[in-house]
């Protein structure tokens, strides 16, 4: 395939006690505790990918006692078979995306299918496995997947050493790198791939996905060479992904002239259209400042995350409500004043009352900052020592300052990073001050980015048009699944508006708003937080079904389907009918 512009293949087998879906850990190994490295320091090409899937897995699906994954739905079965990777590129990029084929020894010769994903979040290649993989496997397809240029490949500049195609770490010069950036003093920190490689890679997110699928079919040549040539007109191709990946699969299917794909199925799709919804840039910058102290309002008493074992909010909370005041954004002479006006300010902008309650888990967790922090960095092509803000990525040494990389910790990043710091060791430091609200001052930094307008303000609002969706073609089944009580990545932003602007263009995509389901499965293991959601693979798992039945069985394509009449899972196990499946 001539138009993947691809490194080296690395071609490896996967079977006995090392398969392709979970090497070797089956569904007790992936939710146990971290498989283990025989040398910490030195992990095996092997150990890295096993862990790297684990994590993946972990990261993704509720794999807890109660969350019903295995059975009530889904399964971990041994699936041998092949892998093919490599480094592909997209014109003009600096950094390459890694690729990935998974081909299974009980692949389907007589119904060809080539299921292509990305990511979730900014997680590295197996990243979609517990969607993508978990669904395609078992039933003999073979799955393609992209880290669309984001990933784990983190570049350290005390040893000018990054991360090989065989996760291994290796310095410059070496290898080839998945990330090796310009050169800078070792004093420079880590340099993250999405935020510093200069590419804005989420313009390019549907691209990664086409290459992707076409180097899924370049490597089903190389492995069934007696059948090729594997088209798109002799090989079925389903894309789907989660959150970002969700978005990137959309973007693809508003890039696919060639009629690659036979249907599209997003969950929680990061996704954005013109002139309408919000991007993430834009309300995450918004719930950082002002959902700390909205989330002290009594209507949140009772919600995880919004209140520690005393019952109060965090201390910071209020804090925040207080720095409002101080600014004038705020006229309440009391914190309870002060949280219901924050509220309300948001509630006018577009947040649910349900949206604002899931959300309090990512504010305790500080994650809009640290998401607004990279994103910002990625979308102004920022390096390691020059992002907006102040902010840089270093290790994190003994005293929580910046410092020397743990030597185990840094052997095991790329498979053990979520693909954005801080986390394994790799702190996000600067954009504070001394104060009693520290990060306030960077956080209106990043605000400023977006409702600015002089340079840099220009050039993020450019760099986030270029992630404008795109139409899909007329025929193109797409099924948007998202749930309601997302807090991450709010329907009313995103899935809504989305789903709205194809039936005004004459589409017809199924949306199901799945009630009492929310952002991340894999929280859902939680003490206090599970019990009122359910988890939202089996229902993407359930359109998966759907499209194959309509590609493989002749079932007509609905034109609708019933929404889910899901219930919380409630204290005990979950049981198939709190799924109300339709």
């Amino acid at each position: 395939m001539s138009d993947v512009d691809y490194s080296e293949v690395r071609i490896t087998e996967h079977r006995g006690r090392d398969d392709l879906l979970s090497a070797g850990l089956w569904l007790q190994g992936l939710a146990g505790a971290p498989s283990s490295f025989a040398d910490p320091l030195q992990p095996t090409a092997d150990e890295l990918r096993r862990r790297a899937i684990q994590t993946s897995w972990k990261g993704i699906a509720d794999l807890g006692p109660l969350g019903g994954y295995g059975t009530v739905y889904g399964g971990v079965p041994d699936v041998p078979g092949r892998e093919y990777q490599a480094f592909a590129r997209i014109p003009g990029a600096r950094s390459p995306h890694r690729v990935l084929l998974q081909v299974p020894d009980h692949f389907d010769q007589t119904r060809r299918c080539l299921v292509v994903t990305a990511s979730s979040g900014s997680r590295g290649v197996y990243g979609a496995i517990a969607l993508a993989g978990a669904w395609g496997l078992p039933r003999g397809c073979a799955v393609a997947y992209t880290d669309k240029g984001t990933g784990a490949g983190y570049f350290d500049y005390a040893d000018d050493s990054g991360v090989a195609l065989d996760g291994r770490r290796a310095r410059r010069g070496t290898a080839e790198l998945e990330f090796a950036p310009a050169s800078a003093p070792a004093s420079a920190g880590i340099a993250v791939k999405q935020m510093n490689s200069g590419d804005n890679p989420e313009a390019d997110w549907g691209r990664h996905v086409i290459q992707a699928a076409r180097f899924g079919l370049a490597m089903l040549d190389r492995a069934f060479p007696a059948e090729a040539p594997f088209t798109s007109q002799n090989t079925k191709i389903i894309a789907t992904g989660l959150s970002n990946g969700g978005g990137a699969v959309l973007r693809a299917a508003g890039l696919d002239d060639d009629h690659l794909f036979a249907g599209v199925v997003a969950l929680e799709p990061n996704v954005h259209v013109p002139e309408q919804g919000r991007t993430l840039f834009d309300y995450a910058t918004e719930a950082a400042i002002w959902l700390p102290c909205a989330l002290s309002d009594e209507r949140f008493a009772n919600t995880p995350f919004a209140r520690g074992p005393n019952g109060l909010p965090p201390p910071a909370w209020p804090l925040r409500c207080a720095s409002l005041r101080a600014q004038g954004k705020l006229s309440g002479n009391s914190v309870a004043e002060q949280a219901g006006q924050a509220w309300q300010y948001l509630h006018t902008r577009g947040w649910t009352d349900e949206a604002m309650s899931t959300a309090a888990s990512t504010t305790a967790f500080d994650l809009w900052r640290v998401l607004a922090a990279g994103y910002a960095s990625s979308y102004l092509r920022r390096s390691a020592t020059d992002m907006p803000g102040g902010f840089h990525y270093a290790a994190l040494g003994a005293d929580g300052q910046p410092g020397v990389a743990d030597p185990a910790a840094k052997a095991a990043w790329w498979a053990d990073g979520a693909g954005i710091p801080p986390g394994n060791g790799v702190g996000l430091f600067g954009g504070i001050n001394v104060s009693k609200d520290p990060t306030l001052i960077g956080s209106e930094c990043l605000r400023a980015l977006w409702t600015g307008d002089d340079h840099e303000s220009q050039a993020l609002h450019a760099s986030i048009d270029a992630t404008v969706a795109r139409l899909p073609r007329r025929d193109l089944p797409v099924w948007v699944v998202h749930g309601a009580s997302d807090g991450l990545l709010p329907t009313a932003f995103s899935s809504e508006p989305y789903v709205a602007w194809l039936c005004a263009e004459g589409r017809r995509p199924i949306y199901w708003k799945v009630p009492y389901a929310q952002h991340f499965d894999a929280f859902l293991s939680l003490p206090g937080f599970g019990e009122r959601y359910v988890p939202l693979l089996p229902y993407g798992y359930a359109a998966l079904d759907r499209l194959w039945s309509h590609l493989y069985e002749g079932a007509a394509w609905p034109a609708e389907v019933p929404t889910p009449t899901a219930q919380p899972r409630g204290a005990g196990a979950l049981d198939l009918g709190k799924l109300g499946l339709p």
